[in-house]
């Protein structure tokens, strides 16, 4: 029986590699179509690799008329805040007008069934806690923004087209392939459990750590971390749901237990073995004390249940990845 295709956009990136493994282990055909602006060649080893841009009209034709995929599964967005600020437009070009290309290209092709990466920065700064689905979307930055814009396309090409999606609002990403495949490598990279890491192995000369007056039991943010793996079954749940004829479906996906930015210094210090050189700064606008999701809905309605709930569980599979990484065994 012919293994069901389904096209994952961004899929050399970090999560979306994982979403692929996850993929390839649950007997689908992953397609990865990556312009490996951010992905890695590396990265891609569960099925081919197409080397194109959302933004290609033509190279997602020839995808979608060469593969004929069943299904959509879209990571291809940059995810950079800091830099989304400073350059609204190449995430709006990006994040948005490529969105909109590819469901486009879907509407055209006839596959009306997509997954589409999200993210908590659609909230924007919550006025309570945790973080339901309901919650007002109220981005800060552009990178969030674009993510709520391709959301609400998504709506409305679900009225015009009867394109069904479910949308996963992801809280912290975090950790990596407990098999040490695949991992987490970024360029610059910004997230914190492999910038502790890095610092610890003297990768890196310190981490800075914004801000130790925030209304939390310790004075820095808190956060909500949940593993890469975890995220890609996630992806598999709603793909299947998806297939069984689900309506679309928007869920938070996060541990929804939170870990400050002490505490998971903590526990690269327990896991590595390593002091991590720390200095304390101002707190950068815009940072919300506390970031903490309520994934019940996923949990009810997807039957899906996070197996890394402990940060330490995380960064262990993180700390195993970074010391292959440093080895500089990944290949090209």
């Amino acid at each position: 029986m012919a293994k069901l295709t389904v096209l994952v956009t961004g899929g050399a990136g970090y999560i979306g590699s994982h979403v692929c493994k996850a993929l390839g282990g649950a007997g689908y055909q992953p397609v990865v179509f990556d312009n490996l602006r951010y992905g890695h060649r590396w990265a891609v080893k569960w099925g081919p690799l197409v080397n194109g841009d959302i933004l290609d009209r033509a190279r997602l034709d020839e995808a979608f008329a060469n593969y004929a995929p069943e299904a959509v599964i879209h990571f291809a967005a940059y995810a950079y805040v800091g830099e989304s600020v400073a350059d609204p437009g190449k995430y709006y070009r990006n994040n948005f007008v490529g969105s909109l290309t590819l469901l486009e290209a879907m509407r055209d092709h006839g596959v009306d069934k997509i997954v589409f990466s999200s993210s908590c920065a659609t909230y924007g700064v919550p006025d309570k806690l945790p973080i339901r689905e309901e919650t007002p979307q109220l981005p800060i930055n552009p990178y969030g923004a674009s993510k709520a814009m391709v959301e609400r396309v998504l709506s409305d090409f679900g009225v015009a087209h009867a394109l069904e999606a479910v949308v996963l609002r992801y809280f912290n990403a975090a950790g990596a392939d407990p098999e040490n495949e695949i991992g987490e490598s970024h360029d610059p990279e910004t997230h914190l459990v492999p910038l502790l890491l890095d610092a610890a192995s003297g990768r890196r000369k310190s981490v800075t750590v914004f801000g130790t007056d925030y209304p939390t039991h310790d004075g820095t943010c808190v956060r909500d971390y949940i593993h890469v793996s975890d995220l890609a079954e996630a992806h598999i749940k709603a793909l299947r749901a998806l297939l069984h004829g689900c309506q679309s479906s928007i869920y938070n996906l996060g541990n929804g237990h939170g870990y400050s930015v002490k505490e998971v210094i903590a526990a690269v210090e327990r896991v590595s073995g390593l002091t991590v050189p720390v200095v304390f700064g101002d707190r950068r606008p815009g940072d919300p004390a506390a970031l903490i999701s309520d994934a019940s809905k996923a949990r009810d309605e997807l039957g899906w249940q996070p197996q890394f709930a402990r940060i330490d569980e995380i960064v262990r599979t993180a700390w195993a990845w970074r010391q292959k990484a440093s080895a500089g065994s990944l290949g090209s």
